[in-house]
C-alpha cells in the first residue's frame, strides 16, 4: 500500500508540475538557476531543484562557497558519491531523496504498528497526510527533506527495537544532515529513563554509561561538522551565522517568538498585499495552527505517558518547530513542520473519518497551489 501511494503521489506532482509550467506565469527570482538547464532534462523535472537544491548541486560538484556552509554536508556528499554513476547531480539528487523518503515510509509505517498495535490504520492515515502535507512536495525535490526524514524514522525504529548501533549510526547521520537532527537526543534520552522503575539505581547508573554514547549521539554528526568548519573558516557555527546572506531577514542571534509575531501582524496590518504579504499570512497561519496541534498533544502526553520515545517525539516536534523562529521569522516554516511527526501522529488518530477525509481534501489543494508556485520560481519556504 505505500509503494503504491507513493507513487500515486510522485505521478501527480509530475504532472501538476507540467501543467503550472504552462498556467503559472514564471518568476524565477533566485541566484544559479541558469545551471539547471545544464543537465538536459525537461524543464517540468529540473524545477524540483529550485531555489536550495541548485546550492545542493553546487556543492556536490565543487564543495562550500562563502556562506554555503549553511547548507549541511550529508547530503551533497551523498550526491556526489552517486554522481559517480549518473554524471548529473541533478538525477542524483532526485534519486536520493525519493529512494530515501520511501524507506522513511516502510519504516514509519512499521513504528506505528510498535506504537498503535491494535490501530492498525493509524500507518496508513499517517502516511496520508504526511503525503498530502502542504509542503510534501520538497520530499520530491533536490533538497534534503527526503533523506533527513529517513534518517529519522530509521533512528526512531531502531530506539524502540532497541537495535541501539543502528540508531545511533542513523542518530549520528541525522545531525550531519540537518541542524534539528541533534535533539533526536530527547527521544532517545526518555527511551532510556523509561527503563528507571524495572531497575536499581546501581543498575540504572550502570545502564546509562553502557548507553550513553548512544543517548548523545544525534551530536556526533553535528560536532564533526563543526570541527570542520572550525578548521576551515575558523568558525564551529558558521552554519549559523551564514544564515543571514540567504535573505529571508533571518537572524543569527535569537528572536523570541513574541517578536516574531509582532513583525508579522506589522507586515499583515501595514503591507502592501502583494505575493509576499500572502506568503507571510500563510507562514504564521501554518505556525499557529501546528503548535497548537503539538501543544495539545504534548499536554496529552505529559499527562498519561505511557510510551516515553513517544513523549520524546512529542517533544522533538515541539522542538522542530519552534527552533526555527528564532531567527526571527516564520519563514520555510511550512516546510520545517513536516517533521513534526507528532502533528500527523495526531491528525491519523482523530476518530471522525469525515473531520479526516476534510482536512485531507484541504491539504491537497494547498499542496497543488504551492507546488505550482515553486515550480514556477516563487519562493513559498
Amino acid at each position: 500500500m505505500v509503494l503504491l501511494l507513493f507513487f500515486i503521489w510522485r505521478s501527480v506532482l509530475f504532472i501538476l508540475s507540467y501543467i503550472a509550467q504552462h498556467t503559472v506565469p514564471y518568476l524565477g527570482f533566485f541566484p544559479y538557476k541558469e545551471i539547471l538547464t545544464d543537465f538536459k532534462m525537461p524543464s517540468f523535472i529540473s524545477a524540483f531543484a529550485n531555489f536550495d537544491g541548485v546550492h545542493y548541486i553546487l556543492i556536490s560538484q565543487q564543495g562550500y562557497s562563502q556562506y554555503e556552509q549553511a547548507y549541511f554536508p550529508l547530503y551533497p556528499l551523498t550526491m556526489s558519491v552517486v554522481n559517480t554513476v549518473t554524471n548529473n547531480p541533478l538525477i542524483s539528487g532526485l534519486i536520493i531523496s525519493h529512494t530515501a523518503f520511501l524507506i522513511g515510509l516502510i519504516f514509519l509505517g512499521k513504528l506505528c504498528l510498535l506504537w498503535f498495535p491494535k490501530q492498525k490504520k493509524i500507518a496508513l492515515w499517517t502516511t496520508l497526510f504526511i503525503l498530502t502535507f502542504p509542503t510534501a512536495f520538497f520530499f520530491g525535490s533536490v533538497y534534503t527533506e527526503g533523506l533527513f526524514f529517513m534518517l529519522v524514522i530509521l533512528s526512531l525504529f531502531h530506539i524502540e527495537k532497541k537495535n541501539y548501533l543502528y540508531a545511533a549510526l542513523f542518530a549520528a547521520l541525522s545531525s550531519s544532515t540537518r541542524l534539528m537532527g541533534v535533539f533526536l537526543i530527547i527521544p532517545f534520552l526518555l527511551s532510556f529513563i523509561q527503563t528507571r522503575n524495572d531497575l536499581k539505581m546501581s543498575q540504572l547508573l550502570t545502564l546509562f554509561l553502557k548507553r550513553y554514547f548512544i543517548i548523545l549521539s544525534p551530536a556526533i554528526g553535528l560536532i564533526i561538522y563543526s570541527i570542520y568548519l572550525w578548521i576551515t573558516v575558523g568558525d564551529p557555527l558558521f552554519f549559523l551565522n551564514a544564515q543571514p546572506a540567504f535573505g529571508a531577514n533571518r537572524s543569527s542571534t535569537p528572536i523570541l517568538l513574541p517578536q516574531v509575531y509582532f513583525r508579522y501582524l506589522k507586515i499583515l496590518f501595514t503591507a502592501a498585499r502583494d505575493f509576499q504579504w500572502y506568503v507571510s499570512l500563510f507562514e504564521m497561519t501554518v505556525f499557529t495552527s501546528v503548535i497548537g496541534v503539538l501543544l495539545i498533544d504534548l499536554r496529552k502526553m505529559l499527562s498519561h505517558p505511557k510510551n516515553y520515545l513517544l513523549l520524546g517525539v512529542s517533544i522533538f516536534s515541539f522542538v522542530n518547530i519552534i527552533l526555527p523562529t528564532l531567527t526571527g521569522t516564520f519563514s520555510s516554516v511550512p516546510r520545517y513542520a513536516l517533521f513534526s511527526l507528532s502533528l500527523f501522529l495526531f491528525l491519523a488518530n482523530i476518530q471522525n473519518n469525515v473531520t479526516k477525509k476534510i482536512m485531507l481534501s484541504v491539504f491537497v489543494v494547498l499542496q497543488t497551489v504551492l507546488l505550482a508556485l515553486f515550480i514556477q520560481g516563487y519562493f513559498i519556504g
